[in-house]
């Protein structure tokens, strides 16, 4: 499950401001599905949902379980929800996402909500939040929805990721058996647990805005080429002070044969000390975009990020490295990196798992190995 919200509300100002909370009838949260949905909702458990006063908004604490239905004649890999208060103010409208499905039609399955959303307090008379599907995506890849959330591209790379990791235990276990498999999940398990995560604070900020730092200084991009990589990182930099980067842009030649509408270079960063951590990724943005085979294009994102390994303790910024992490052609393919361009050592002490590798490696903590090899002769 990925809750994705727009804003956060920061708990030390809502425990100040915020009056005693009412819990809330459940005619006060809207399901919104269109009548050829693929999905139809059984039931919807509102729980501990209540709201409270801030000012001049309402806060909603959302808590809720549901349980949707596969309607269809296909089999769903994802769906994705968009939670709305209101749509104008920041922090009014939130996403959940769950991935590594497997639901075949006329099973049920199940979708929890927990999050805190704006709303302004004489929000009109409707009901409090809204939920309307944005998507969901079937086993071949088709797609049912709006996308306003661009969940679309978001499903497709998580059902790629799943495909290929599905395929690499699998190989795991033809070759080496029960004990290698058990062998190379407690791996993945160890990574997992080793990684370091760090706070990332975002600013977003125009060109003409934006202020240099004292002691700033032009960091370049260094780069992890993948050989199957439709694009090749050409350059990079951002302006770095201390754990805070700014203004990075990296420029990509298109080495492929096809249109490219799409694509995201992910960084790390390094410290001072010599440790590196995952720090993002520079998406390109353009709707426009149609990067032409042997064309080169420069991404640039006019922000700030501040590092952190937890609050008060900024990571102080040596060096950065970017790598190609997923490229959408113009005819709706997407590419990602594969199991061998993913195994360089460095990848492998930052990158998270993906969210089937997760659930793969948290059914055999939950069930043990036999569970786990059922799991993959599923596929």
């Amino acid at each position: 499950m990925r809750n994705r919200l727009g804003v956060v509300v920061f708990g030390a100002a809502l425990a100040a401001g915020a009056q005693p909370g009412v819990t809330n009838p459940p005619s006060s949260f809207k399901i919104n599905f269109p009548a050829d949905s693929p999905v139809a909702l059984v039931s919807a458990d509102w729980g501990e949902s209540r709201t409270n006063t801030l000012g001049g908004a309402v806060v909603v604490e959302l808590h809720a379980a549901l349980s949707l239905r596969n309607s269809s004649q296909g089999r769903i890999r994802g769906v994705t929800l968009l939670v709305l208060a209101q749509d104008v103010a920041p922090g009014g409208k939130a996403s959940v996402s769950v991935p590594s499905l497997d639901i075949r039609p006329g099973e049920t399955f199940p979708v929890r909500l927990d999050m805190r959303l704006l709303r302004p307090l004489r929000g009109g008379s409707g009901p409090l939040v809204a939920i309307d599907l944005d998507g969901v995506l079937f086993d071949d890849l088709t797609f049912y929805g709006p996308n306003r959330l661009n969940s679309r591209r978001s499903m497709t790379v998580w059902e790629l990721e799943a495909k290929r990791d599905r395929r690499h235990f699998r190989s795991i276990l033809e070759a080496q058996g029960p004990e290698g498999l058990r062998k190379e999940i407690l791996a993945s398990l160890a990574r997992r647990d080793e990684r370091a995560n760090l706070d990332v604070q975002v600013t977003r900020r125009g060109r003409a805005t934006a202020v240099v730092a004292e002691g700033e200084r032009e960091v370049q991009f260094a780069f992890l080429r993948f050989p199957e990589a439709p694009l090749e990182p050409v350059s990079g930099l951002a302006h770095v002070s201390g754990g805070e980067a700014r203004a990075p842009r990296v420029e990509v030649l298109n080495r492929s044969d096809r249109p490219v509408h799409y694509f995201e270079i992910s960084w790390i960063i390094r410290d001072r000390q010599g440790r590196e951590f995952l720090a993002g990724s520079v998406p390109a943005l353009d709707p426009a975009l149609k990067l032409a085979p042997g064309q080169k294009s420069q991404i640039f994102e006019d922000a700030s990020l501040k590092f952190s390994r937890a609050p008060g303790q900024p990571v102080a910024i040596d060096g950065l490295t970017g790598f190609v992490s997923q490229v959408e052609f113009s005819d709706g393919a997407i590419w990602i990196p594969s199991r061998a361009a993913l195994a360089d050592p460095r990848l492998q002490r930052v990158l998270a798992p993906s969210p089937e590798e997760q659930r793969l490696s948290d059914l055999y903590r939950r069930r043990g190995l036999g569970a786990l090899v059922s799991e993959l002769k599923k596929y």
